[in-house]
């Protein structure tokens, strides 16, 4: 999109002017450098999520371990105690044939010490796991407690979500009716609005209305410093048929999510860092695009807020 941007104002150029080589390999450069920062961007996002989902499969499994050592820990416990009784037994069994002074009871008597002795092995072996096991047992409390820590961890970073949803929705309130949405889901926030609240037809340029309603949700950002923004713009399936430097649903919607990133920026209490423009053109839909309503919640800006999960990954990586 760059390209074609620079490669009109170098027409316009050459209309009145030569070009020198010099300038002509410094927007080819500046192009190519904004292209590689795009793709970045891209694959970081594509990052973000792939570790969100490994962070969960990863406390599942470690919830499974731990039910799994704890039964363990149960069937050994009980082996013990089966093989202390059984102990008791022989014992008693052993003093009632000492009583006796016949050869063949001295013989049963010999191999009772013999099964006492191989008793006496196993029981310090069983002493020797079950202290394994009280060492398990402490680790395991160890991993539950930070297991707590890491499902309250959890629990916060829904709440805060829920807390920022709320917080958007009243913000927003005004603008109920006219093409937004605030929902969560999947541990995100969705901020949808509809181009009729933003652009008008095969523009880029946000309405007085829309810019309202973007500094408004930018208020409640700022005092959310945590929260990694994703701003992505929607098209239908519609063909673009406008002119110019724009030629493309591709072109149309990265430029959409770029001027609300651009609006957003005007607000210092946002740190750029947090935000990242993406357009998805026709490929994301969430209705029909077989109906005009359809094609129309289908023109949309979608806001997608996340939380950062530094800590979470932090006490995910004390677990295992």
């Amino acid at each position: 999109m760059i390209r074609k941007i620079s490669l009109v104002v170098l027409g316009a150029t050459l209309v009145t002017s030569c070009v020198s080589k010099k300038v002509f390999t410094d927007l080819e450069s500046d192009y190519a450098k904004l292209k590689k920062e795009n793709r970045a961007l891209a694959d970081k996002n594509k990052e973000c999520d792939e570790s969100a989902q490994q962070l969960q499969a990863d406390l599942e499994n470690a919830l499974a371990t731990i039910e799994q050592l704890k039964t363990d820990k149960a069937n050994l416990a009980n082996e013990i105690a089966q093989t202390q009784q059984k102990k008791e037994n022989l014992e008693k069994s052993y003093q009632e044939l000492e009583k006796n002074s016949s050869s063949e009871l001295a013989r049963n008597a010999q191999k009772n010490r013999e099964l006492l002795q191989q008793l006496e092995a196993k029981e310090k072996a069983l002493i020797a796991e079950n202290n394994r096991l009280v060492s398990l047992q402490k680790e395991l409390d160890m991993r539950s407690k930070r297991i707590d820590e890491l499902e309250k961890a959890l629990a916060a970073k829904d709440a805060n979500m829920k807390t920022l949803k709320d917080a958007i929705s009243k913000a927003l309130t005004n603008f109920e009716g006219k093409g937004l949405t605030v929902e969560q889901r999947d541990g995100k926030v969705y901020v949808s609005m509809e181009n009729k609240l933003l652009f008008k037809s095969g523009s880029w340029s946000v309405g007085e209305e829309g810019k309202k309603a973007v500094e408004q949700l930018g208020v409640v950002l700022a005092h959310n410093p945590d929260i990694n923004v994703l701003i992505e713009g929607h098209t239908d399936n519609d063909a673009f048929t406008g002119t110019g430097v724009v030629n493309s649903n591709w072109d149309l919607s990265t430029k959409r999510a770029t001027a609300i990133v651009n609006i957003l920026q005007e607000n210092s209490d946002i740190n750029p860092e947090s935000l990242t423009a993406a357009g998805r053109s026709e490929y994301a839909p969430i209705a029909s695009n077989e109906t005009p309503e359809g094609k129309s919640k289908n023109r949309r800006i979608e806001v997608v807020l996340t939380p950062k999960l530094d800590e979470v990954s932090k006490l995910l990586s004390d677990v295992q």
